[in-house]
């Protein structure tokens, strides 16, 4: 998730590749940014694919507004804190629905797909873990707890917040949890040189958590005014997939065994060597 000021003089909160030249992802993955899972699945992530879809639908949907008119649709649902913590502000149920819709719009294009990259690579084996509805279930809750810690964190604030990487934070957690020791291949940039590497997921997991957690606290110390990564929605996010994991998963003896083609060459169901 990202927050954007669409008053800032100068910026470009849409029409560029990314607003501010932040989103949601990349300044988490310039330490180790995730290429593959060893992780293998049972059946068709058709939820993933859903999401992804709707997600890609929405940013068509918005390219093809005028400035204007994508200003009025942000102001209306993406997630505003400030008007769930002032007075008279939210009246209705249907003043909560930024609380979700915000999690289907992305600022720019590098926000779309590097979010929807890291939702492709760890939420199938979630959804193959949980099954279609407590997936769906699942995800949304994780985008709502994210959507929340955000507006509790900031509840001053006006600048509108949009992203589904709240969500996908949650369905990390919940990787980290069923998978501590699958095998993550990530490429660390080094000067201009890619270098790649195999690390347990919880490795990856642990430590983009812990940068969540030092970005956001450097971000309460030094506010921002002109937008920026929306870091306490993350740590929502993820904080709740973890804990949610044990209350959402299936039962193991609901699983059907794996065919022979269906694993992963060298690691087990779990993702271990």
């Amino acid at each position: 998730m990202t927050h954007i000021n669409l008053h800032a003089r100068g910026t470009t909160y849409f029409r560029g590749s990314a607003p501010f030249g932040r989103c949601a992802i990349p300044e988490d993955s310039q330490l180790m940014f995730p290429l593959r899972t060893s992780v293998p699945l049972r059946y068709p992530p058709f939820v993933t694919w859903a999401i992804i879809g709707a997600n890609c639908g929405m940013f068509l949907v918005e390219r093809g507004m005028s400035e204007t008119e994508l200003e009025m649709f942000l102001m209306t649902f993406a997630l505003i804190p400030a008007r769930y913590f002032g007075p008279g502000d939210a009246n209705s149920l249907l003043d909560y629905t930024a609380f979700i819709t915000n999690m289907f719009l992305h600022a720019g294009w590098l926000h779309l797909i590097l979010n929807m990259w890291m939702f492709w690579l760890f939420g199938p084996a979630i959804e193959d873990r949980l099954g279609h509805g407590r997936y769906l279930a699942f995800y949304l809750i994780a985008g709502i707890a994210a959507s929340a810690s955000h507006a509790l964190v900031y509840a001053d604030s006006t600048m509108p917040a949009l992203g589904a990487s709240g969500a996908i934070a949650g369905v990390l957690g919940c990787f980290m949890r069923l998978f501590a020791f699958a095998r993550i291949i990530v490429m660390v940039p080094i000067l201009f040189f890619p270098f790649f590497f195999e690390v347990p997921a919880w490795v990856f997991a642990g430590l983009w958590f812990l940068l969540q957690v030092v970005q956001g606290a450097a971000d309460l110390m030094a506010p921002t005014i002109t937008g920026g990564v929306a870091w306490w929605a993350h740590i929502g996010g993820f904080v709740t997939g973890f804990a949610l994991t044990p209350l959402m998963r299936q039962k193991p003896r609901n699983y059907r065994p794996y065919y022979d083609d269906e694993g992963v060459l060298g690691f087990g169901v779990a993702g271990r060597r």
